[in-house]
């Protein structure tokens, strides 16, 4: 069929998509996937959903996130923000596939502490393909807290269930938090290859003037390079070396402009340039936040 886009505002417009009873609370809901079914006329068709997604499934699903394909054949979990893209690529039938799917609107969170750091849970812009692989023991541990969110918008409305509600989404987004960083822990051999041919990148970009004609490096060139998102490539970065993506591109950039104010006679405008800057002005704003001083008074002073 054509490519076009739906536009789903409401967790209510999402369960009459895949089929379902309407939900019982207008901001979160809890979905078993096993009920769910997607019929031929939303095969092909981009998705963009107003709401967070939480989904622990079982294995390939006929789901595609922006352009990767969710293809597991074991539990594991994906997550996805307001905005993002995904398509179904294939009609799905109830009892297909097993597993869960917490969705919850921005506005569920609003105003509450969960609404001020959600952004710090960084895996909601993670790539499918850097889905979190659970062990037995921690789908256990998420199960259960999605399971106490579920019974309290379910069986408990009262003047404490927003608070009780998010509380327990804070604690299931916590417990994800820490399940990622034992899966960087245990590829941390494949993570420091991906570090050794980041600095290896990093040193190339210069040696081939690509600063001349695209401008100081961007973490999307070398996430690009590595075949990751920009968000896990940076926090795989930092979990292996104590500095994010762009911590070290800045480094590198300060490093040789400190070379060259000592060993070239240009002006510092000409070595802003020359290093992929647009404008000097934001070379001496990176420069001094970096060492104290401007590019100026770094080359009087030696």
């Amino acid at each position: 069929m054509a490519e076009k886009t739906l536009h789903v505002r409401s967790i209510s417009q999402v369960h009459e998509l895949l089929g379902m009873p309407k939900p019982k609370h207008p901001l979160i809901s809890l979905i078993d996937v096993s009920q769910m079914a997607i019929p031929e006329q939303y095969v092909g068709v981009k998705i963009q959903a107003e709401f967070y997604q939480v989904s622990l499934k079982d294995k390939s699903c006929g789901v595609e996130y922006g352009r990767n394909s969710f293809d597991f054949d074991e539990g594991v979990m994906v997550f996805s923000a307001p905005r993002q893209v995904s398509t179904f690529t294939e009609t799905i039938e109830k009892g297909n596939i097993t597993g869960w799917m917490l969705i919850f609107h921005p506005d569920l969170i609003r105003g509450t502490h969960l609404g001020d750091t959600i952004d710090d849970f960084s895996f909601f812009d993670y790539g499918v393909f850097e889905a979190l692989h659970l062990s037995d023991e921690e789908e256990d541990t998420v199960s259960v807290v999605v399971k106490n969110i579920q019974q309290e918008y379910e069986q408990r409305i009262d003047n404490h269930s927003q608070r009780v509600i998010i509380s327990n989404l804070e604690l299931l987004l916590s417990y994800c938090l820490r399940f990622y960083e034992r899966q960087f822990n245990t590829r941390t051999a494949a993570n420091k290859d991906v570090v050794a041919d980041f600095e290896k990148e990093l040193k190339g970009y210069f040696e081939k003037e690509l600063q001349l004609e695209h401008g100081t490096p961007s973490i999307a060139y070398f996430a690009e390079k590595a075949h990751l998102s920009q968000h896990y490539f940076s926090d795989l970065l930092k979990k292996e070396t104590g500095r994010s993506a762009k911590d070290h591109i800045n480094d590198f950039l300060v490093e040789k402009a400190k070379h060259l104010l000592l060993s070239d006679n240009r002006s510092v405008s000409e070595i802003a340039y020359d290093l992929g800057f647009n404008y000097p002005h934001y070379f001496t704003r990176l420069f001094k936040s970096k060492t104290g001083v401007t590019p100026v008074s770094f080359r009087n002073l030696n």
